[in-house]
């Protein structure tokens, strides 16, 4: 188990058991699952992308992902920001953070840890907010549900006037949950300079092997200078159900201008 894993402090989880599947084959990561028995003693198979089921259950998420598949991303991209900001002679504390794809919260909590004073968390689904407010609700100044892809003008308003200083996304890009014209909504809303940081599956990284459209958007960001990679590590990110390590690339760059309609459209 990982440092970061022993150190949370979890809710109680709400269901009996659960137990990874024995299988023989290697499942793509998105369409891996568990079995979960319930404390009436009912046996559920739920798959790790459904959130919307796992959220709802107290510590689930947590037990299944952060002691079982010994999840550290949330430890590795906060730490790598934390690194170049303090490189750069900033602090953590003058950070305005936008976390997006902020699920039940852990990522907002390990960056209030590590001395964040304003964060805003953004997700799609209702659970992840109802789950954060039940089990962090100090650590978001505020949670939104809402697509990134069609905002309305007020919550666009919003948002831009919270003045965000720093963008984070983990563990969501890639698998159709944060869409890369989404992402460039995210990173749009926030002002030139701003920090990024991010993880990608490192398949996601290969021009080769990518189908969800980030490789080639970080690719060309970067080579037109839109995005200053400062950073760029591969890591462990969790187990697979197999117990094979599933490598993510961790990224910390500056934000140099806005990702323009017409790269949002070649890489879709």
């Amino acid at each position: 188990m990982t440092p970061y894993a022993e150190s949370l402090a979890y809710p109680e989880l709400a269901v009996e058991t659960v137990s990874l599947p024995d299988v023989d084959e290697k499942l793509d990561q998105d369409e891996e699952w568990c079995w979960i028995e319930t404390e009436e003693g009912e046996t559920e198979k739920v798959r790790f992308h459904d959130y919307h089921e796992i959220f709802p259950v107290p510590g689930l998420y947590e037990h299944l992902f952060y002691e079982i598949l010994e999840c550290d991303s949330p430890r590795t991209i906060v730490e790598l920001l934390k690194s170049e900001i303090e490189g750069a002679g900033g602090a953590m504390e003058d950070l305005r953070v936008l976390d997006v794809g902020a699920g039940n919260g852990m990522v907002g909590e390990q960056l209030q840890r590590s001395g964040v004073d304003f964060i805003v968390g953004l997700d799609i689904i209702e659970e992840a907010r109802d789950a954060t407010l039940r089990d962090r609700p100090e650590v978001y100044d505020e949670y939104l549900v809402q697509d990134l892809t069609c905002l309305s003008d007020s919550v666009q308003t919003r948002l831009e006037a919270k003045r965000f200083n720093s963008l984070l996304t983990v563990a969501a890009l890639g698998f159709g949950d944060i869409p890369p014209r989404a992402f460039a909504a995210a990173y749009n809303l926030t002002a030139d300079g701003c920090w990024i940081a991010f993880n990608l599956k490192e398949d996601f990284l290969d021009a080769g092997e990518d189908t969800s459209g980030f490789s080639k958007m970080v690719r060309e960001a970067s080579n037109q200078g839109i995005l200053e990679v400062l950073k760029k590590v591969r890591y462990r990110h969790r187990l697979s159900v197999t117990g094979d390590p599933l490598h993510y690339i961790a990224i910390v760059a500056r934000k140099r201008k806005d990702i323009p309609d017409s790269l949002i459209r070649e890489v879709e």
